[in-house]
């Protein structure tokens, strides 16, 4: 992991096309502006774990009777 410091202003460059602007520094937040090609996804990581979370879920094999029951136990 590669740590670094960045104040309001400058930048840094990921490759050659991938530019991170920090934009402002606030009661604790960091605001940044990213430059990328429109090819690379973007993503928060909170997302990607969500999602990763429903693919999963999503993959499991679940009969339609325990669906009723877990549904049942909701009410």
């Amino acid at each position: 992991m590669l740590i670094l410091q960045r104040k309001e202003g400058e930048s840094l460059l990921l490759g050659e096309n991938i530019e991170i602007t920090v934009l402002a520094v606030e009661a604790g937040r960091v605001r940044l502006a990213i430059q990328a090609p429109r090819d690379v996804t973007i993503l928060r990581s909170e997302l990607r774990v969500a999602a990763e979370v429903n693919r999963e879920a999503a993959d499991e094999e679940v009969s339609p009777l325990e669906l009723l029951d877990v549904l049942r136990e909701k009410k």
